[in-house]
């Protein structure tokens, strides 16, 4: 099993999720974050002062697949998430050790 976890920008949370699901993907969890890369934030005028934004906002997504989903969802969620722009976001692939449904106690693939 594997945990996806993909930061982008929050306006194309839609489109990754659709997307998603349509390749089968059952559950996700989704946050607001705020964080930079290499766009280190932008600067704006507020009432004639000019101030830095370091933090952006952006979507952290979370999702426990199992190992065969992997490839198709790291470029699904590339795919629908892209503008060509500066900041589009990250994917993070991790090792998934155990996962344990509350309710009813399943373990593993079981689980998701």
């Amino acid at each position: 099993m594997k945990m996806v976890t993909a930061v982008i920008k929050p306006f194309k949370l839609d489109d990754v999720r659709e997307a998603l699901s349509e390749i089968g993907v059952q559950g996700i969890t989704v946050g607001e974050v705020k964080g930079f890369g290499r766009q280190k934030g932008h600067t704006e005028l507020y009432r004639g002062a000019e101030y830095v934004i370091d933090f952006l906002p952006k979507i952290k997504l979370e999702i426990a697949i199992p190992d065969e989903l992997t490839d198709r969802v790291v470029e699904t969620i590339t795919q629908a998430a892209r503008t060509g722009k500066i900041g589009d976001g990250k994917i993070f692939v991790t090792a998934l050790e155990r996962v344990v449904r509350i309710r009813t106690g399943e373990e593993d693939i079981d689980a998701l």
